[in-house]
């Protein structure tokens, strides 16, 4: 049930849905169906996931980022070669074309710097009318930082430090136009600090939102911390109902030493859907996309970037390699290695041992991101049981589809939760601040 305003009623947790557009990867099915139609570096593709989702009332549509293609063997990645338009200029002609729905742009906050950035930001949130969001990311990898000047400066061990410095000081230059401010003092600004020392005026006023949303990624300590001490929302790996469980208690946890209140920042795991008539249906139909999406050639490639050795003697459906791997090789450029090589070999193989698994089911298996996959009351069901038991705020979509891959969910599911009395059933509001419940820094 919802109240006459159209927001979900007091005695459930709001549930919040972003939209992920699909990226040049292998999670992306390319196929002749009709809601695949589309190209990555296509704006119709753009425009049309997007108005979907605001067709369903998202809070926000996500764009990832690359700043270099990836490569394998010293060949680019065959999935990379079209690469991706840069985010900020997609999501500036999709202004054009949304009324409510929030703009999320990922921007690396190693390869740039804070008043360009801030500058690009504010200009979106104001065509926008407040709908801005910055995903923050970093990079210490030197092969991505050879497309910079400074190439890759940056130790990783700091960062974090600089990302940190880089929002506080974006955060410094969206303030310096403050309400009623002297013309001649409007935008002034000194930054002094370890990565930045800066001093000048800001060209542009402060936007509808007082501050583009900040969004960030991490599930490292450090990461975690950043977070709890900066970001708005998270945007998450933890699937699980348990795994999410944690996380959120954790992060959640960390809030108030940093003078933050647990609402103030939202929680939302990246997640894929698979809807069908049964819950049967789904899952073939969930199978059938894993196989499409770990070809036998991307399931030699993943085990060749955690052995660390050239496997294309191997048969994809045959057994794991029993030789061992070579932990500190590098086969893979422009990747990131999430968990501890020897960790994950340990864990496949004992994986294939118990299940009887080849490479490719192994693959399959292994690195298969949460997904809800059933009926579409299901999985409405499943959703709200993550929000309502605090193991997320809310999720971001990834469809397998480009562009057509949240039509059917839009259609589908989201009625069911606002039956349910978990999501909205208009925007109240004009901002993405206010589509969050976050409130507008003074």
């Amino acid at each position: 049930m919802t109240d006459t305003s159209g927001t979900p009623r007091s005695s459930r947790k709001p549930i919040h849905l972003a939209a992920h557009f699909p990226g040049v990867n292998n999670t992306t099915v390319w196929t002749a169906a009709p809601q695949a139609l589309g190209s990555q570096i296509d704006f119709a593709s753009f425009t049309h996931l997007a108005q979907t989702a605001e067709r369903g009332l998202f809070d926000f549509f996500f764009l990832a980022e690359g700043l270099r293609l990836r490569e394998h063997q010293g060949r680019v990645h065959d999935l990379d070669v079209l690469g991706r338009p840069e985010a900020i200029t997609v999501l500036s002609a999709l202004a054009a074309v949304t009324e409510r729905l929030g703009l999320a742009a990922t921007v690396n906050a190693t390869f740039n710097e804070p008043y360009e950035l801030a500058r690009r930001l504010a200009s979106l949130d104001h065509l926008s009318g407040g709908r801005a969001a910055w995903n923050v990311v970093t990079s210490s990898d030197a092969f991505t930082g050879e497309n910079f000047r400074r190439g890759g400066f940056l130790d990783r061990a700091d960062r974090y430090t600089r990302a940190a410095e880089f929002v506080a000081t974006a955060r410094e230059l969206w303030d310096s136009w403050p309400p009623g401010a002297e013309r001649a003092r409007a935008g002034a600004f000194a930054h002094h600090g370890r990565h930045f020392d800066i001093e000048g005026h800001f060209s542009v006023e402060r936007g509808p939102q007082g501050h583009p949303v900040v969004i960030q990624a991490g599930d490292s300590s450090e990461g975690r911390e950043f977070a709890a001490a900066t970001a708005d929302v998270v945007f998450t790996r933890h699937g699980t109902l348990e795994a999410g469980r944690r996380f959120y208690a954790d992060v959640k946890g960390r809030l108030a030493a940093h003078g933050r209140r647990p609402a103030d920042l939202k929680i939302m795991p990246g997640v894929t859907f698979v809807l069908g008539d049964t819950a049967a249906e789904a899952q073939e139909k969930a199978a059938e996309i894993r196989h499409q999406q770990i070809s036998p050639q991307t399931a030699l490639l993943t085990l060749e970037q955690i052995w660390g050795v050239d496997l294309s003697r191997y048969d994809p459906d045959g057994p794991l390699p029993d030789i061992e791997p070579d932990y500190d090789a590098q086969l893979s450029q422009g990747r990131v290695r999430h968990a501890d090589p020897r960790a994950v070999v340990a864990s496949w193989r004992a994986l294939a041992e118990e299940k009887g698994l080849s490479i490719r089911q192994t693959v399959i298996e292994a690195t298969g991101r949460q997904s809800f996959i059933g009926t579409p009351a299901a999985v409405a069901e499943e959703m709200d049981t993550f929000v309502q038991t605090d193991a997320a705020d809310g999720f971001i979509l990834v469809p397998h589809l480009t562009p057509g891959g949240l039509d059917d969910f839009v259609e589908q599911v989201v009625p069911l939760l606002q039956e349910r009395g978990s999501f909205r059933t208009r925007y109240t509001g004009s901002t993405l601040r206010a589509h969050l419940g976050l409130a507008q820094p003074s």
